[in-house]
């Protein structure tokens, strides 16, 4: 059936009577390097073991199956040809009604279109988390597909603005929708030495400032403006040194940008990486010139690790950033908007620092994994009984 990966018989953990395990089958429609899904593995990896047991199905392989398998989580693989695929849901009602199922947590459109359908002819409730606007309300079977949702599942926005957004631009019932921010773990510490070693190895000089964004290279993320700024930046602040952290469609377009602008030597594109805690260590300040965010993992990760951030006024971004706090907020698709942020930052060193800690403390204490992992829970729980 569908080619469906490691889909044999497995043992339901064994159990006290009367004290069943919750078994909470999570479904994304992505598996690539992003917030949803870095949100998805944490959370269902953060889950109690002895209350909760996760399983994670996936339409397609990618780094979320790897990191779910390598912490010890059921994960499958069920390709799906797009929304309303009658063999993926029968293969999903199989998986529900086999693993004994509680309840189902889908993430993103796809995911939660044929998951609610999967739920309701299983007859297990489902909770949908949407994590970003990614123009919904531009298709009309998007708009009824919602509001479908909305009438059998909990659904879930990350962020305030989302949970406004969704009412106003779908017409759900803002009653009918929650709000459970993200949550991050706290960061390994990183001793002052050891990231300073860590800056020489990436080859960055020791007088530089460095700015740097964590982001994949699509066009939503903004990338375009802060390289834009950057030539001003540099006529300035010549000793500064810009980290570019993921990958995606625009890699090669950006890197001719770059090129174009000739400011190539004092910006580095890494790639995909899994040291981001070091590369965090390394900054000075984090930038995201987002065009659109639910609400950021990557800004929640930066905050985590103490770094002033620069963020364009966008989503949730509000939520997480109090303006000359924890950090600053711009204008989006404005570069001249990036360039001032950036001058006051590079310029106040002893600002940039407050920032960042007052941001640090923003982060741990209302937007650590553990607070999200609670209200989910509570959520798993009312539907449980």
């Amino acid at each position: 059936m569908l080619g469906i990966c490691k889909l044999e018989e497995k043992e339901i953990c064994a159990v006290s009577p009367g004290h069943a395990k919750v078994s909470v089958l999570y479904l994304s429609s992505s598996s690539g390097p992003g917030g949803a899904e870095q949100m998805l593995c944490s959370l269902a990896a953060s889950l109690d073991r002895t209350r909760f047991r996760p399983i994670v199905a996936l339409f397609r392989p990618g780094w979320l199956k790897e990191q779910c398998e390598s912490l010890g989580i059921e994960t499958y693989i069920f390709p799906s040809g797009g929304i309303f695929q009658s063999e993926w849901i029968k293969a999903c009602v199989h998986l529900v009604r086999r693993e004994n199922v509680t309840i189902i947590h889908a993430h993103e459109f796809d995911a939660n279109v044929q998951g609610t359908l999967a739920a309701f002819l299983a007859r297990t409730p489902i909770i949908a988390t949407i994590h970003g606007k990614h123009y919904y309300w531009t298709a009309l079977r998007r708009r009824i597909a919602y509001r479908f949702i909305s009438r059998y599942a909990t659904m879930v926005a990350v962020s305030h603005d989302l949970k406004e957004f969704i009412a106003q631009k779908l017409g759900i019932v803002r009653d009918r929708i929650k709000v459970v921010h993200n949550g991050v773990s706290p960061l390994p510490p990183i001793s002052h030495e050891d990231a300073n070693s860590f800056r020489t190895k990436l080859g960055i000089p020791p007088c530089d400032q460095v700015v740097g964004v964590v982001g994949s290279l699509y066009s939503v993320k903004g990338h375009r403006f802060l390289f834009e700024a950057v030539p001003c930046v540099l006529q300035r602040f010549p000793d500064t040194t810009f980290l570019i952290i993921g990958r995606g469609e625009l890699e090669v377009a950006l890197k001719e940008q770059v090129e174009r602008l000739g400011v190539g030597k004092k910006v580095m594109f890494l790639g995909l990486r899994h040291d981001v805690p070091q590369l965090l260590a390394a900054m000075d300040i984090f930038a995201l010139p987002s065009l659109s965010e639910g609400l950021s993992m990557a800004i929640l990760e930066a905050m985590m690790a103490g770094k002033p951030v620069i963020a364009t006024r966008v989503g949730g971004n509000p939520e997480l950033i109090e303006e000359g706090r924890t950090g600053l907020l711009v204008e989006s698709e404005s570069s001249q908007a990036l360039v001032k942020a950036l001058e006051i930052l590079l310029c106040n060193r002893d600002v940039a620092r407050q920032m960042g800690i007052a941001g640090r403390e923003k982060a741990q204490s209302e937007f650590g994994v553990d607070g999200m992992v609670r209200q989910y829970a509570a959520l798993y729980m009312v539907h449980a009984k």
